[in-house]
């Protein structure tokens, strides 16, 4: 029998209220990932070098593929790092090449029109248009004049 079928409503969220405390209890107040990365998976073979058996140890095979997994793990990160630095130099350089041009800003309901009298860059470039500086992406059409 289910168990929603023998507890009432108030009795479910009073079970849920004690497990999500327990649980941040636990976890000292982090929130749990769902991804591993790097550091975690050097955790877990440092924890299985540590425990293996001496009378058997891994074999040589599945270290090097282990070691090949961190590997390639630590060259993706080193990768979307990369992308996302990549990603930001592109959006800066973009918000540049609109400055003295014509644009169109998304602002909530309305859009706004306006030549791009400064441009700010970093990881969230920004144009100002019309006295007020919008993000990069707030901007939908540049155009000529």
């Amino acid at each position: 029998m289910a168990l929603q079928a023998i507890l009432g409503a108030q009795e479910q969220a009073d079970i849920a209220h004690i497990v999500k405390e327990h649980n941040s209890t636990i976890n000292q107040g982090k929130n749990p990932q769902q991804n591993l990365g790097k550091d975690d998976f050097l955790k877990i073979l440092i924890t299985q070098l540590s425990y293996q058996d001496p009378t058997a140890p891994m074999e040589d095979k599945e270290f090097i593929a282990q070691m090949a997994q961190f590997s390639t793990l630590d060259q993706m990160t080193s990768m979307a790092t990369d992308f996302s630095r990549l990603t930001q130099m592109l959006a800066g350089n973009e918000a540049v090449g609109a400055l003295g041009k014509s644009v169109e800003v998304a602002a909530g309901e309305e859009l706004i029109q306006g030549t791009v009298k400064a441009v700010t860059r970093g990881a969230v470039p920004a144009v100002l248009v019309n006295g007020t500086y919008y993000q990069w992406d707030q901007v939908t059409k540049v155009f000529e004049e």
